[in-house]
């Protein structure tokens, strides 16, 4: 491309140094030749540059009205090269009519000035519409603008994707913003649903303290309760449970089970009825739903602490500086089998003694073995100070990992004072 060949030299040229070699020849020839595929490939090269970043170049002669476009341009406007070019002034006809002002601007601007200047609007390609950014730069002469040089690039691909970007950012932005009422809520019906123990649980010989731990994920919060209240004999019932499941489904199960137990309470049955009782109760009312529990009575006069279990983690027992977990009574899960007995165990509690009871969103982590869990809670619970258990119980939840980014967690401890 670009003309006839060049003709090649007389053995007759001559040189200053007299007549051209054969060796000589044959250089110019090669010479010749390189420099005329190095335009075929300049030429090829800037071809697949307009192909790939989807613009071209054109040029406006402001004397004559001509114009140039590279093969591109044509691309981009979906013209027919056959038509010709498209005129500085005639723009204004593929320009959708909102973006006229751009338009306008932009010509002006390049009209009055000697700097690049660059504007993006929207042209109509048949039935579509483009989005193009447009650099214009004068081309000055004597003094005054003779023409302008201008790269064009259709960026209708780069604004979609941007729209689609916002969308979703747009949409990601909601749903936290949904994620974050509903935890809200949530943790408010729990809230409302668990209260702290209040009144007769301030007693002379005894400290009871309890937490509500929420998954760091708003649509991990479940099924998790406590339960901390004096019963009219003088004893302290004491109990702890999980329902199966997340969300609105678990917490409303676990209020019904709750509420279930504390009406149970009243006729004075140990832990082994109240758990036999609750089991019927999810069999037969909590459909598709189970359900762990430990139930326990403490007597504040003698300090024994009589409980079961069903399919619970056993409490934790510090004492002289040790902790261990207790053996379990056997009781399986709620709502897993019917008239199944439970069984019951006491233990005598001591001045200075520590009894954890908890669910297992405290130990257990989806990047740690249950028995990595317990070993850490019973480490830290070597430290919970009887005489202050509310901090205590705060550094705990810390020592051992935080809150659970995949379960809620209860914990529910008791100190007996040495008075």
């Amino acid at each position: 491309m670009g003309g006839p060949p060049a003709p090649l030299p007389s053995s007759d040229d001559r040189r200053p140094g007299g007549p051209m070699t054969a060796a000589q020849l044959l250089q110019q020839l090669t010479d010749q030749l390189r420099r005329r595929e190095s335009a075929e490939t300049l030429s090829v090269q800037l071809g697949h540059a307009q192909r790939l970043g989807n613009m071209g170049w054109a040029q406006w002669n402001l004397r004559t009205g001509e114009a140039v476009w590279s093969d591109h341009v044509y691309v981009i406007f979906g013209r027919d090269p056959s038509a010709g070019p498209v005129g500085l002034s005639e723009l204004a006809d593929h320009v959708e009519p909102a973006d006229l002002s751009t338009l306008d601007q932009l010509l002006w601007a390049v009209g009055e000035g000697v700097e690049p200047v660059h504007a993006e609007f929207r042209i109509r390609r048949g039935g579509e519409v483009r989005n193009l950014r447009v650099v214009l730069e004068p081309l000055v002469g004597a003094g005054e603008t003779t023409g302008v040089h201008g790269v064009v690039q259709d960026i209708t691909g780069r604004r979609r994707a941007e729209r689609i970007m916002s969308e979703s950012r747009r949409q990601l932005i909601e749903a936290r913003e949904r994620a974050a009422e509903e935890r809200n809520v949530m943790i408010a019906l729990r809230e409302a649903i668990l209260p702290e123990p209040v009144g007769c649980l301030d007693l002379p010989r005894t400290r009871v303290a309890v937490r509500y731990v929420p998954a760091e994920k708003a649509a991990n919060l479940g099924g998790d309760w406590f339960e901390a209240a004096g019963l009219p004999d003088g004893r302290v019932l004491l109990a702890i449970g999980d329902v199966s499941g997340h969300g609105l489904p678990a917490i409303a199960h676990m209020a019904q089970l709750r509420h279930a137990l504390i009406g149970l309470t009243m006729t004075g049955q140990a832990a082994d009825q109240l758990l036999s009782w609750l089991n019927e109760l999810v069999m037969h009312r909590l459909h598709d739903t189970t359900a762990t529990a430990l139930i326990g009575h403490l007597d504040t006069n003698t300090n024994v602490f009589t409980w079961g279990q069903a399919g619970h983690l056993a409490p934790i027992l510090v004492r002289d500086g040790t902790a261990k977990q207790l053996d379990s009574p056997r009781g399986v899960l709620l709502g897993a089998v019917g008239e199944q007995p439970y069984e019951l165990a006491s233990i005598e509690l001591r001045p200075d003694d520590l009894l954890l009871l908890f669910t297992d969103g405290l130990v257990e982590r989806r990047t740690r073995d249950l028995d990595e869990g317990l070993a850490l809670a019973l480490s830290a619970a070597r430290e919970l100070p009887v005489y202050d258990l509310d901090s205590g119980l705060d550094r705990l939840v810390a020592s051992i990992g935080g809150p659970n980014p995949e379960d809620d967690a209860c914990l529910l401890a008791v100190g007996i004072l040495d008075l």
